[in-house]
């Protein structure tokens, strides 16, 4: 009987295959890519038609690759089933690569098998299909990772010699994405509101109130801004009370019907941004979770990948998961929400690569709630939105009645408009209501799409005018990028690939170039200087038209339709001359702000404690400022009303440190005395077990990370990491117990001072949103 061995990416996905395949197969994992460029400058070599380096990731993959290759030696047949796009078929390469330099596929049959979903029937089909593997795809991704290499050896250098802090680093996805973020940032700081005003009418008929905005007064159609200030609301207003005299006569009606089509069915970014706007995961958090059902589940005795392959940019099914979804919505829904012809979608996405499905339950049969115990619950919540959104794909239209009417105060010259919707079809909204970012044309639209029935109303009835009101306005700033809004705006340009977008958002956080408060991203001061050089100096490599036109290269690259190594000859030989040239005549880097003192630009500097903001004119000026500090934070004294301090009844005033604010005295540095902010949900309730007067608080570390202490600190010192609850500990009755939580187990208690620890399971979220903190919890 042959042998085979099938090498897949995971270990997971290969538990789940073993059992598909049977007897005659072995299933290996490769962890991922089992080689890469070696971790130094020269590893692409540009005077050699760039030739890369290569040596195998670390110990860990070293072993698995050594027992990958004693099993090769006793197998016949050797399948290559890494994921099926540019990474997977470059890991494919790799693994062929080194297994023949070792010469260890003699007379063996080896082959390339892609599967889309990790069912019984899908790997069976994938095992008797089997093709060479596509070198047009690997040239792709060893193109891309060799323009990144030599972005992060060549450019990243220059940033540090200019800007002076070491770490930092450009990248060819990275540095645009940034500069979203800090353009963003300029535009709000730019942004200066304009007022305008609105006239409203309160009405009534028959008991029942409704509202009316003004959108005709003497004849002309009122615009934004047509109404821009006090005295002219309020005399408008005055007018067309008087001229109304307590009744407005309706002068028209209009009854449309509106059709809502569905949202066609995920791709990698929409998920990702669903997931932000309706389950609060970040990107990594979203993929992460999608691996795992994609991967496989045990169900309950069978052990099934859930969901297709999460990493595509199509909105195409297969037309076996189209009949599924038609006869689940006329069995679930009733046959009058399955419409006549089956629905098709156009990609909107710029470089989409469309060979493969869009994502999707494996089998709709499985119904989420059917998997409630077989599932975590980010597992539950993602896989029940792909579910509703797929489900929803294929249902009929919604269809909603709206009503639209002109009343008039006096006469036709002045007319105010009531508008009024409700759904009279629901359709596809019977499962699935797609959300919105708060800048998006669409969402707006959609949450007026239901307003409300208005009273019955027949035109030439006087309507009882209860008041008239002017109302006043703001424009407002756009708003800060969320991960929803950055992935979206991310792929509307072509900026990087899907995949690839929830590391580019962990880099910007972990470079310190971005900080997201309140699940909105803030650029730092070292981003904004970081994307100021950039644009200055290496202008063309920060261009969203450019990144993206680069992007379109390797699409055409993996297509067949141009070489690799002339792709990278037009990249690599002018930067590499701008670089020559800037590392020679550029200054070092500086701010977009002004010495307050001098009136000489202020740069980024790194002291004893940390980075620090001050005067390129020292040592002539010594202006100095903490980094996290504007000029204006730093002058600004909030006092505490009724609020005086303990040790010497001087008033106290919210101060800002290096890590945020705090309360402090008033007569620092004669009175040291300070406590920290006490946000909503920073108080536990439980009091301190090693002084037994203070209270548990939550509490920030220099670096960020959360812990909990004792209240009356610089008194008493004790702190933990995890949050404490209200239980003694059974073991050695300390009088407070702690709730960790891991990703492996789940959540424990565990005792602080004897180390007993038991399973612990309430509703608990992180408290920060923050899913790499695995310390941190909060009720939900």
């Amino acid at each position: 009987m042959e042998k085979s061995l099938v090498i897949v990416e995971s270990p997971a996905k290969a538990k789940t295959i073993q059992k598909y395949l049977g007897k005659g197969f072995e299933v290996l994992a490769s962890y991922g890519h089992i080689r890469d460029l070696q971790a130094k400058n020269g590893a692409v070599d540009p005077e050699n038609n760039f030739e890369m380096h290569y040596a195998i990731s670390d110990e860990k993959h070293e072993e698995q690759f050594n027992k990958i290759a004693k099993a090769v030696a006793k197998v016949d047949n050797l399948y290559l089933a890494t994921d099926p796009d540019r990474e997977g078929e470059a890991i494919a390469w790799h693994l062929y690569e080194l297994l023949k330099e070792r010469d260890l596929l003699k007379e063996k049959y080896v082959t390339r098998v892609v599967f889309h979903e990790i069912t019984k029937r899908a790997i069976q089909d994938a095992v008797k299909n089997p093709r060479d593997i596509l070198m047009d795809l690997v040239d792709a991704q060893l193109a891309r990772r060799a323009l990144d290499h030599l972005i992060g050896f060549k450019l990243s250098p220059v940033l540090w010699s200019k800007i002076r802090i070491r770490n930092l680093s450009a990248g060819r996805v990275q540095s645009p994405a940034l500069r979203l973020i800090v353009e963003r940032e300029q535009e709000i700081a730019k942004f200066q509101p304009k007022e305008y005003w609105s006239i409203e009418s309160d009405l009534q008929v028959e008991g029942q109130d409704f509202k009316a905005k003004l959108n005709r007064y003497q004849g002309e159609k009122l615009s934004q801004f047509t109404i821009n200030n006090s005295k002219q609301a309020h005399e408008v207003g005055d007018d067309l009370t008087a001229k109304a005299n307590g009744k407005l006569l309706i002068e028209k009606i209009e009854k449309k019907k509106r059709k809502r089509n569905p949202p066609p069915p995920f791709i990698t970014s929409t998920l990702q941004q669903e997931a932000s706007r309706k389950l609060g995961f970040g990107a990594q958090r979203t993929m992460i979770t999608a691996q795992q059902l994609y991967e496989g589940i045990d169900i309950g005795g069978e052990t099934v990948g859930l969901i297709s392959y999460m990493r595509t940019d199509s909105v195409n099914l297969a037309q076996e998961a189209l009949d599924e979804i038609r006869r689940l919505i006329a069995d679930k829904y009733g046959a009058e929400n399955v419409p006549a012809d089956i629905r098709t979608f156009k990609n909107k996405t710029k470089n989409a690569q469309e060979a493969h499905e869009a994502i999707r339950p494996t089998s709709v049969e499985r119904i989420p709630v059917d998997l409630k115990k077989a599932l975590s619950r980010d597992q539950l919540k993602l896989y029940e939105l792909i579910w509703k959104r797929t489900i929803a794909c294929q249902m009929i239209h919604a269809t909603i009645d709206t009503v639209g009417i002109d009343l008039s105060a006096g006469d036709d010259s002045n007319l105010f408009r009531a508008n009024g919707s409700t759904i009279a079809i629901p359709g596809f909204m019977t499962v699935y209501q797609e959300s919105f970012d708060d800048s998006d044309k669409k969402g707006k639209e959609a949450s007026n799409e239901n307003k409300g029935l208005l009273p019955p109303m027949e035109e030439g009835q006087l309507i009882d005018l209860l008041k008239i009101r002017p109302e006043q306005h703001f424009t407002e700033p756009p708003p800060r990028y969320s991960e929803a809004s950055l992935v979206k705006a991310l792929e509307e340009y072509g900026i990087g690939r899907p995949s690839t977008y929830a590391q580019i958002i962990n880099t910007l956080q972990s470079r310190n170039y971005a900080k997201q408060e309140k699940k909105r991203f803030h650029p730092t001061m070292v981003g904004k200087m970081v994307i100021k050089f950039l644009t200055e100096h290496f202008t063309k490599y920060v261009d969203y038209d450019f990144t993206a036109h680069l992007e379109e290269e390797l699409n055409e690259i993996s297509r067949g339709e141009r070489k690799w190594i002339p792709v990278m000859e037009d990249f690599w030989n002018p930067l590499k001359e701008l670089i020559e040239t800037k590392t020679e005549t550029v200054k070092d880097a500086t701010l977009d702000e002004k010495c307050p003192k001098c009136d000489t630009p202020l740069t980024i500097k790194n002291g004893k404690n940390g980075l620090f903001i001050g005067c390129t004119g020292y040592p002539d000026c010594s202006y100095t400022r903490n980094i996290n500090l504007t000029e204006h934070q730093e002058n600004e004294t909030q006092v505490l009303e009724g609020q005086k301090c303990p040790q010497c009844e001087s008033n106290l005033i919210i101060r800002q440190g290096p890590y945020g604010k705090f309360i402090g005295c008033s007569s620092y540095p004669e009175c040291k005395y300070l406590k920290p902010i006490q946000e909503p949900g920073d108080e536990t309730d439980v009091k301190c077990p090693e002084c037994k007067k203070g209270d548990m608080l939550k509490r920030r570390s220099k670096k960020g990370k959360i812990f909990f202490s004792c209240s009356r600190y610089p008194d008493c010192k004790y702190a933990v990491w995890n949050k404490p609850i209200n239980e003694p500990c059974p073991e050695c009755k300390w009088p407070m117990m702690t709730v960790k939580k891991t990703k492996r187990s789940g959540s424990k208690k565990l005792c602080e001072k004897c180390k007993y620890s038991e399973p612990y399971d309430p509703d608990e979220e992180d408290s920060d949103g923050n899913e790499n903190e695995v310390n941190t919890l909060a009720s939900k």
